[in-house]
């Protein structure tokens, strides 16, 4: 196995085709081939699925092409160090349930490290999605919460994937509302006091349990309750429906707006909000400087 292997299927890969990224990497598709399929060889490993309308990344690729983009990086670090070939695209992916400092770290990892070329991916998803992707490497890390409901299904789940939880701050229950809402200025607000407004969480699509939920109390009984798929979805519902969500209490007002206003729950419950990383994986310099970034953006608002 050698770096020039693995830099033609993780090139292939991106690419999606073996002839367009034969003409990336400048060499004849049929030796491009060959490379590829000595590797897979040696490494006793299908990194591709093979039809005649092209290639897919397998399974197994997923995992091979998360460890392969490790070794091509901690190799870039050393020619940037000894030998100052700095200029090459960078690539960084994070996924993350929908939280403003993790947007915010994100844009800080931008203006340090995206120089003239490259391919950061930030993804709000769903909860099932930010564990599949560190699981198979897509995303180096993973932002999320436990709490004393979700956390031992959770722990169990990334126990399976190899994955280990890194605790970042611990927040007591707010809600988000507009601030025009009845309850807005109050200091506290009940349970009991928000059963007749909209209850508004992020949809989980297929893997839609409790367990997932990206709001802590998701399984008290509401009647009114809706689910959306973006932020922007959620707070302009917030504010035409004086609807409320459960959260963290953390929000960014440049970023967020000054219609958003959050207030403590007066209910029993934190939640532990953290990243989730690869067992297997080393830390790399966007990642370390991701999770950084995350830290700065934390603090001053705990």
């Amino acid at each position: 196995m050698t770096l020039q292997q693995l830099k033609y299927v993780i090139t292939a890969a991106d690419a999606g085709s073996i002839s367009k990224a034969s003409k990336l990497l400048f060499i004849s598709q049929p030796s491009l081939t060959n490379a590829i399929k000595d590797l897979e060889e040696e490494m006793n490993v299908s990194i591709f699925n093979r039809t005649n309308k092209g290639i897919s990344i397998s399974k197994e690729g997923e995992i091979f092409l998360g460890y392969a983009r490790q070794v091509l990086e901690q190799a870039y670090l050393l020619e940037d160090k000894y030998l100052h070939r700095s200029k090459r695209k960078q690539q960084f992916c994070v996924s993350t349930q929908h939280y403003s400092f993790a947007v915010n770290a994100f844009v800080d990892l931008i203006k340090e490290y995206g120089h003239d070329e490259y391919d950061f991916s930030l993804r709000e998803t769903q909860t099932y999605e930010i564990i599949d992707d560190v699981a198979r490497m897509k995303s180096e890390i993973g932002v999320l919460y436990l709490n004393s409901f979700n956390e031992p299904v959770i722990r169990k789940i990334l126990r399976t994937h190899q994955l280990i939880f890194h605790d970042l701050f611990t927040a007591k229950p707010h809600i988000f509302i507009s601030s025009r809402h009845p309850l807005a200025k109050r200091e506290r607000v009940s349970m009991e006091e928000l059963h007749s407004y909209p209850y508004l969480s992020f949809e989980q699509g297929e893997h839609n349990s409790f367990y997932y939920s990206e709001e802590i109390f998701s399984s008290a009984n509401r009647s009114k309750n809706i689910r959306v798929r973006d932020r922007a979805t959620l707070f302009n519902l917030l504010i035409g429906l004086n609807g409320y969500t459960v959260c963290s209490g953390i929000i960014d007002k440049e970023l967020n707006g000054k219609d958003i206003i959050s207030i403590p729950l007066d209910a029993e419950g934190e939640m532990h909000i953290g990243y989730i990383t690869h067992k297997n994986s080393l830390p790399s310099r966007l990642g370390a400087a991701y999770i950084a970034a995350l830290k700065r953006h934390i603090l001053p608002q705990l």
